[in-house]
């Protein structure tokens, strides 16, 4: 197991939509889905060139797993590596949004910046 799962490491914005796409998408959880997954929910254009160095490094510290499909059933399909999320990789996008509830709480969005402001 890697040292940052030790250290519950916090994740990074690309690292935290790649998790839970992966929840999302389950065994559809390839390059492509999961940036097509990325943009349409958030509205914002992710680069394969992007997605797989940090999918590599999820892999690496344990919070997913990938493998190589079967080819697909087109003329000439290709094998795609799918993606998997492990149990660490569950526990660290629960961390991540348990962390941004507690930040959250108790905030007014319309009362921002009121306090100092006479």
């Amino acid at each position: 197991m890697g040292e940052a799962v030790g250290r519950h490491k916090s994740l990074g914005e690309l690292e935290h939509l790649l998790l839970l796409a992966v929840m999302r998408l389950g065994e559809e959880a390839y390059g492509v889905t999961l940036r097509r997954e990325i943009e349409a929910r958030t509205g914002r254009p992710v680069s394969l060139g992007s997605i797989y160095p940090t999918l590599d490094r999820l892999e690496a510290i344990g919070y997913v797993s990938s493998r190589m499909s079967d080819p697909t059933g087109e003329r000439g399909g290709r094998r795609r590596r799918t993606y998997r999320l492990e149990p660490a990789g569950e526990a660290a996008v629960r961390r991540a949004r348990d962390m941004l509830e507690a930040m959250w709480e108790g905030f007014e969005p319309e009362r921002a910046g009121e306090e100092g402001a006479s």
